[in-house]
């Protein structure tokens, strides 16, 4: 149920949380107070486990699509230079994540990692456009028989602070498989030929592994 990124701060975040309602059963003589402070850790601490959710999700491979990257929503679709890998120009569809949308990123399609790079940078609020070449990055190129080269960059946001990327170059990797994960409010890209037909549009709500992009 939960992502192996959240393990370590979901144990702490109990302790922690037990510990200061223990105390507060110790410390605060106001049943009133105490309540409510106990109510306040405990939902803090529920948001903890709703944000590393991790449901299992039945992704059906398809040689002939490309499959959204992330959970959230499409808040660009533009032609835009592509100045790291490509050097020309390419359609980008950003995908936004709010805290509350599942954080898991999937690979988009099959084939060989022939690029991988994290790049450090700012937190602009993700859905900005300045965001995918001026904060915290990673950039992934999978080689596909259909498709070509095609990228996707996991962005941070403004609350995000790290960024998990398990694509290394020279492996090849699934369709739908968990390629990483982004703490906190992000957006991942995906930049593709000029000539793709994408199928979704600006405003629409997508799921990792499951939306059709193209």
């Amino acid at each position: 149920m939960f992502h192996k990124e959240g393990f370590k701060i979901i144990i702490f975040n109990f302790l922690m949380s037990t510990s200061l309602v223990i105390s507060l059963e110790i410390l605060i003589n106001s049943e009133n107070i105490k309540s409510f402070a106990q109510v306040l850790i405990l939902i803090q601490f529920l948001l903890t486990l709703w944000f590393f959710r991790n449901p299992k999700r039945n992704v059906t491979t398809n040689s002939e699509q490309i499959l959204s990257p992330a959970d959230g929503k499409i808040v660009d679709i533009n032609k835009v230079d592509e100045k790291e890998f490509f050097n020309d120009k390419r359609i980008r569809v950003s995908i936004f994540l709010s805290p509350l949308n599942i954080h898991v990123n999937r690979y988009p399609v099959s084939g060989e990692v022939t690029y991988s790079k994290h790049h450090h940078g700012n937190y602009i609020v993700a859905w900005h456009p300045k965001s995918s070449e001026k904060n915290e990055r990673t950039s992934v190129v999978i080689k596909n028989k259909k498709f070509g080269e095609i990228l996707y960059r996991q962005i941070a946001g403004t609350v995000a602070r790290r960024i998990v990327n398990y694509a290394q170059k020279n492996i090849h990797v699934k369709q739908g498989e968990d390629s990483g994960f982004i703490k906190f409010g992000s957006r991942v890209d995906l930049f593709l030929p000029l000539n793709t037909d994408v199928k979704v549009k600006v405003g629409d709500k997508v799921k990792g592994g499951i939306t059709i992009i193209v």
